[in-house]
């Protein structure tokens, strides 16, 4: 038997997931690590943490595959997005990974984006003018941390800096340098007048290369380490999100991808780079040929996670016999679409697409007397799923309305919720069975490279089985009431977001 392996770095995890060359899942593997947070904004990765974490899932996924009897043909990535590292002329960390919920360059974003140069950024790159952005992270760090980028010598991302530990290479996938905001989406290099904007030369970033690119000779402590053979292709795949909508096969026009994990995503994938003239969306490459256009948001499963620890009480579950999440969701089963008229925007954590705004924050509309916990929890899913759907209307609004949704996540294990995402979006959604898209889609670019498939679209044969469910007319006639309202309440807040993010920092 020949093995495939997948590896997804993310932000509070590194999976990989153990294939055999018709993709089928032989095994997951998992390791946690934290995410340093402080009140200011910091959200950084430890890059010895990372690197281990990688090296060890690598290592669990051989082990459990027989080489002695069949081969390796590749391992391929896919990686959390926006991230930045500072190294020195060695390639030694100066700094730890500044990801992408960073936000404390909230303030050179808000200059860049309201001066004439904000819309010049978005058009050239593609990327939206935020604190996410590696752009606006350096041009933060050029004034939070100068003498530390005086001695910064290159600038890379969690991808870049785990193959060059691995190959002694400093080179990234299109598809991870396209969501930096420094790469031209038309010419797909790095474009030299942001980079003039970002202080930043050329030779000091990675080589741009295609995600189908291999690298062989793995370095000796990575091999010993790993326990797989030094001559392993590894090949650099694409982003996460990219990654995740190949890996539903959601390849085309007519299909949307939405990722509901801890953050969210919705996602659908073209032939060309469109950029939006409102700057909701982003457009950044799956590979050379193929585009994602979409929206991430901040909030997803980790806001129904707080709604849950708050609002359903310890002793109910006790006296039920079940845990928070199963309560939860029977408590939401009997409360009506529209939770009792109760709007929830769950800006709990700033909020990315559609807003790109920071300091966006949380709110209940409409509370009354006559409202219960139930009411609440509802409203809290109902919010998460009413804010993707804005986003979900941008991307109906530039490629048309899509005729399908494929929704995969953490949420998607609640059945609740995969219905009230239909209502919502009154679309078809779609659910498979196989969680771990973008492992998936890294071993489906993998497969290309080495040439045991011509077309990444292959990948809708290995999806596994789909779980569909149609939009309930009564509920869709409710929220088609109460969307207009959630937008309406959202424009009406977002002047005070800047002061109440100001005077919870002042408390």
């Amino acid at each position: 038997m020949n093995y495939l392996i997948g590896v997804d770095v993310g932000t509070t995890a590194t999976k990989a997931v153990l294939y055999d060359e018709h993709a089928t899942v032989l095994g997951h593997f998992r390791k946690q690590y934290a995410l340093y947070r402080n009140s200011q904004g910091m959200a950084e990765q430890d890059p010895a943490t990372i690197l281990d974490a990688v090296e060890t899932t690598i290592h669990d996924a051989a082990a459990k595959a027989d080489l002695q009897n069949g081969r390796l043909l590749a391992i391929a990535f896919s990686s959390a997005n926006q991230s930045v590292i500072m190294l020195d002329k060695n390639f030694r960390p100066l700094s730890r990974f500044i990801t992408w919920a960073d936000t404390r360059a909230i303030k050179v974003a808000r200059r860049l984006k309201r001066s004439p140069l904000g819309k010049h950024v978005y058009q050239r790159t593609g990327t939206p003018v935020h604190p996410m952005s590696p752009l606006t992270k350096i041009m933060w760090l050029h004034r939070a941390q100068p003498a530390k980028v005086a001695q910064t010598s290159y600038y890379g991302d969690l991808k870049a800096y785990l193959f060059h530990q691995f190959f002694g290479v400093f080179k990234l996938d299109v598809s991870v340098a396209s969501c930096t905001g420094m790469m031209n989406i038309h010419s797909r290099d790095w474009d030299d007048r942001i980079l003039k904007l970002a202080q930043v030369k050329r030779e000091q970033l990675p080589t741009i290369v295609p995600g189908t690119t291999q690298e062989t000779g793995l370095s000796r402590a990575a091999q010993e380490k790993m326990g797989i053979p030094a001559d392993t292709p590894f090949i650099y795949g694409a982003f996460d999100g990219a990654l995740s909508n190949l890996g539903v096969g959601a390849i085309n026009s007519h299909e949307v991808a939405i990722t509901i994990g801890t953050s969210a995503g919705v996602r659908v994938v073209t032939d060309h780079p469109v950029t939006d003239p409102q700057q909701r969306l982003f457009c950044y490459a799956v590979d050379n040929n193929l585009w994602v256009i979409g929206g991430p948001l901040n909030n997803g499963g980790d806001v129904y996670q707080w709604a849950v620890e708050h609002l359903v009480d310890e002793g109910a579950v006790e006296n039920e016999l079940t845990d928070r999440y199963a309560l939860a969701n029977h408590a939401i089963e009997g409360v009506p679409a529209g939770a009792h008229g109760l709007i929830f925007h769950p800006f709990l954590g700033g909020e990315r697409a559609p807003l790109w705004n920071a300091n966006a924050r949380g709110s209940f509309f409409g509370l009354s007397e006559l409202h219960t916990r139930a009411d609440m929890l509802r409203a809290v899913m109902e919010g998460i799923c009413m804010n993707i759907a804005t986003v979900f209307d941008a991307v109906s609004d530039l490629v048309g309305k899509p005729l399908s949704v494929t929704a995969t996540g953490g949420f998607a294990r609640s059945l609740v919720w995969r219905q009230m995402l239909a209502d919502v979006l009154d679309c078809r959604v779609d659910i498979p069975e196989s969680f771990e898209s973008g492992c998936l889609g890294a071993i489906t670019m993998a497969m290309k490279s080495l040439g045991m498939v011509n077309q990444l679209n292959v990948v809708t044969d290995f999806v596994g089985e789909v779980h569909s469910y149609l939009p309930n007319s009564d509920a869709v006639a409710v929220y088609q009431k109460y969307l207009p309202l959630f937008k309406q309440v959202e424009k009406l807040l977002a002047p005070a977001y800047d002061k109440i993010a100001q005077l919870q920092e002042e408390s």
